[in-house]
């Protein structure tokens, strides 16, 4: 009898001991390599919060469903200081360590060209921020962005501005790295286009903080109007606070990057009323109000505008690994993920688009809002598509 039992016993640690790796590739992981400190700090967390929030939601159903099996979900996340060093770092330790397939991030341009070609030579999708045009292309096929950038949206919604408010000469300060000369490329061209001029331009580390010089060399052009497009929105916080200071009365627009709250915390409410800002969303959509507060009660922090983006973005490929019926087939994954069509995300009906621009359809295709900040809250004044605001 004894003998019996033992026998039993040991095999059935036998089984759980076999069993033990196989649950532990039960569990789904998703990286993020997110800027969490700094500058830059509010997008990070914006990003990372959206994927565990999108995580928590299929947890609490007892995982995310793929191939008849629930797995639960876990994010792992790294802080890249903003710095494509740090960047490429943490792709190397989430993928060879780790062992994720799936990263949330980078934020800035720099680092989203640092980590593509680690990234898609190991076949990780990675849902990056980074504004640069180079982010996506033919040759980088695991590369996704969920989230509007200055390429899409500066025509219609600088048509707009300048028609409806004016504004013929305008002057912009610009972080001396792949994202702001990028932006500040696209910029000249659009409000070129639109029938004005960015006619002032100043590039700057983005460790500075004492903007006055640069905003007085500005000034000293005649400029009507400051852009803030590109800048962090502790930096944005800083340069509409300084130029106020310096007595400067024309417009301020933020033509790009939603960072409302976080310049309001710097520059005040009174230096911001008046300024006319991109948002990616609208006060008024049921959807985004409910996962904002939501975001706040798990935080304690605003939402700041890219995390919906993010969220609607990890919700989507969450859809991909269930209809490709394999989490660990990137490739399958990356190809139901592109061919999602009509997406009913938070912040609307999504699709994917951008191959004629990049080559390939991995860009985001979502509405977008102008809004005018009133005692620190935005107001909304135009509704845009990718073609035009009205």
């Amino acid at each position: 009898m004894q003998k019996t039992f033992a026998t039993a016993t040991a095999a059935a640690l036998a089984t759980l001991c076999l069993a033990g790796p196989a649950l532990a590739q039960e569990e789904i992981k998703i990286g993020a390599i997110v800027t969490l400190s700094g500058a830059g700090a509010a997008w990070g967390q914006a990003m990372l919060y959206a994927a565990e929030l999108a995580a928590d939601d299929v947890n609490a159903k007892g995982g995310l469903e793929v191939g008849g099996r629930k797995h639960p979900v876990k994010v792992v996340a790294y802080d890249d200081k903003y710095q494509a060093g740090e960047a490429v770092t943490a792709a190397n330790r989430l993928i060879f360590e780790d062992k994720v397939q799936y990263i949330i991030g980078p934020v800035g341009s720099a680092a989203a060209l640092a980590v593509s070609p680690i990234v898609n030579k190991n076949k990780v999708v990675m849902l990056t921020l980074g504004f640069t045009d180079k982010a996506l292309a033919k040759d980088k096929p695991f590369n996704f962005r969920p989230n509007l950038t200055t390429m899409e949206t500066s025509q219609p919604q600088i048509d707009w501005i300048v028609k409806a408010k004016g504004v013929k000469k305008v002057g912009g300060l610009f972080p001396n790295d792949e994202t702001g000369q990028q932006i500040a490329q696209d910029l000249e061209k659009a409000y070129a286009k639109a029938g004005a001029q960015l006619n002032a331009k100043e590039f700057f580390e983005r460790e500075r903080v004492d903007m006055m010089p640069l905003l007085t060399r500005l000034m000293a052009k005649g400029v009507d109007a400051i852009e803030l497009d590109g800048n962090a929105p502790g930096t944005a916080g800083l340069i509409v606070k300084q130029a106020r200071e310096l007595g400067f009365k024309g417009a301020i627009i933020r033509s790009g990057g939603p960072a409302t709250p976080e310049i309001v915390n710097v520059a005040g409410a009174g230096a911001t009323n008046g300024m006319l800002v991109n948002t990616p969303v609208n006060p008024a959509n049921a959807a985004v109000k409910a996962y904002s507060e939501r975001y706040f009660a798990k935080y304690k922090k605003r939402m700041n505008g890219f995390s919906p983006a993010f969220y609607d973005g990890t919700r989507m490929l969450f859809q991909a690994m269930a209809s490709a019926g394999t989490a660990a087939d990137t490739d399958k994954v990356r190809t139901a993920f592109e061919n999602i069509k009509d997406y009913p995300g938070i912040l609307g009906t999504l699709n994917w688009t951008g191959a004629g621009v990049y080559g390939v359809a991995h860009q985001i295709d979502a509405p977008f809002y102008i809004a005018r900040v009133q005692d620190g809250q935005e107001v909304v004044e135009a509704t845009c598509s990718l073609t035009a605001c009205k």
